[in-house]
């Protein structure tokens, strides 16, 4: 799945602020390796890699000095950058991966590598991540590209949310220092709450900040049984707990309880300069600064506050993978392909030029100067990821939670709500059509 944006759920950012994050697994198993084409002893021309790579995941300057320094040392390999566009490409990547001439690396959706690694087209890359240095990977990078106990993704980058806030209206009610805690958090909050301003702008459906508060609880939105079954969860005492906080904090704006935050689009409300507080991606704040030119210079950032001041909240990474189809060709220099796109040298560059959270934490430093990135580097520490289920879209597509949330809100039973949600999440979880 895409980063979270504030024009689409896994879209890009409008702006350099913009802040995302990459990661990286891999591993060819010895079944692989054994089936494919030996790259080190073919005869005749050099191999020509084709790799797939998602419109507007990383800019054009990007590729080509990648492209350029990849071809320099590794002499006798051709890179063939393809770039595809978001629209219809599970079907295009589904019909590549059955195909016997499927592309050689492929980004992917992070929350769709389960779907892809059920088909059986994708390598198994466990063996590589202690090449790849999976130890130093971010935990919420690392999940989605796991399925049950096998590393089949290379999660590229990926983004967070990071709460945007208007610096003057903290400044008019005396406050001084972002807060550390939830309860910090509902405090200041209270206290932007007044003279007609709302002290946030969230609204009744922003579901992925919901799932951040109920992981703090220890809960989740569904979980695997020891029988391979999944069943939802958000009638549990955990997901009761996240909901009850993310009503306190919503209580304290006057975002709508029916819709999420594309309707209306959150950044055009946190534009008018009345809202002290948004949840959003970094770069939120570029189509807030298109909307208002004025609060130039008076935004800022922060991670979500978590239930101690010693860890921030967690937060949903999402963002995009990196996979080699089994029917790949040139199987062992694809998987240098993605070892050097996972690498320091390369995270590091789009780091920087992307504003994305490298996929290490030992490389969370050079986003030093970039507060926006900064904030959600230091949320993506507590990263997670949706249930790694094949059937999670088939989730996303009616979103029980969001008829959840709404219907909490509005004064429902909590307890009723939530097993109503939670038996239409274990329905479309364990749907085999």
């Amino acid at each position: 799945m895409r980063p979270p944006a504030p024009s689409r759920t896994r879209a890009r950012s409008a702006a350099a602020l913009v802040a995302a994050a990459a990661l990286a697994l891999t591993g060819l198993t010895a079944c692989s390796s054994s089936s494919s084409s030996d790259d080190g002893a073919q005869a005749g021309p050099p191999p020509k890699l084709t790799v797939w790579i998602m419109r507007d995941s990383v800019s054009d300057g990007f590729l080509q000095r990648f492209k350029a320094d990849y071809e320099s040392t590794h002499a006798g390999t051709a890179l063939d950058i393809q770039i595809q566009e978001w629209d219809g490409i599970g079907q295009k990547i589904t019909s590549a991966l059955a195909s016997k001439d499927a592309p050689d690396v492929v980004e992917v959706g992070n929350t769709q590598v389960a779907q892809y690694a059920a088909s059986g087209g994708v390598q198994d890359l466990s063996g590589k991540v202690g090449d790849l240095q999976g130890a130093d990977w971010i935990p919420g990078l690392a999940e989605p590209g796991k399925i049950d106990g096998k590393q089949y993704g290379i999660p590229w980058y990926a983004a967070n949310r990071v709460v945007i806030y208007h610096k003057d209206l903290f400044a008019q009610a005396g406050i001084t220092t972002p807060p550390k805690t939830r309860e910090e958090w509902l405090a200041d909050t209270a206290k932007l709450n007044t003279g007609g301003n709302d002290g946030i702008y969230l609204t009744g459906q922003t579901w992925y900040a919901l799932a951040g508060f109920i992981w703090d609880e220890g809960g989740d939105l569904a979980a695997k049984g020891s029988d391979g079954t999944w069943k939802g969860a958000l009638d549990t005492p955990q997901a009761k707990a996240g909901m009850e906080f993310y009503q306190k904090l919503q209580a304290l704006g006057s975002g709508p309880k029916d819709s999420d935050e594309a309707k209306p689009l959150q950044a055009e409300v946190f534009a008018k300069g009345k809202s002290a507080q948004v949840i959003s991606t970094p770069g939120g704040a570029a189509a807030i600064l298109k909307a208002n030119p004025a609060l130039k210079d008076k935004l800022g950032f922060f991670p979500i506050p978590g239930k101690t001041a010693a860890k921030p909240g967690a937060v949903f990474t999402g963002g995009s993978d990196l996979v080699i189809p089994e029917s790949s060709k040139h199987q062992a220099a694809a998987y240098e392909v993605v070892k050097a796109l996972a690498g320091e040298k390369w995270q590091t560059e789009m780091a920087k030029e992307m504003s994305y959270v490298p996929n290490r934490t030992s490389l969370a430093g050079v986003l030093s100067g970039n507060e926006g990135a900064s904030a959600m580097a230091a949320g993506a520490v507590n990263g997670h990821a949706t249930p790694n289920s094949p059937n999670w879209a088939a989730v996303e597509a009616n979103n029980p939670i969001k008829q959840y949330m709404t219907q909490v809100l509005t004064g429902a039973d909590p307890q009723s709500a939530g097993k109503t949600a939670t038996e239409s999440i274990t329905k479309a979880l364990n749907s085999t059509s």
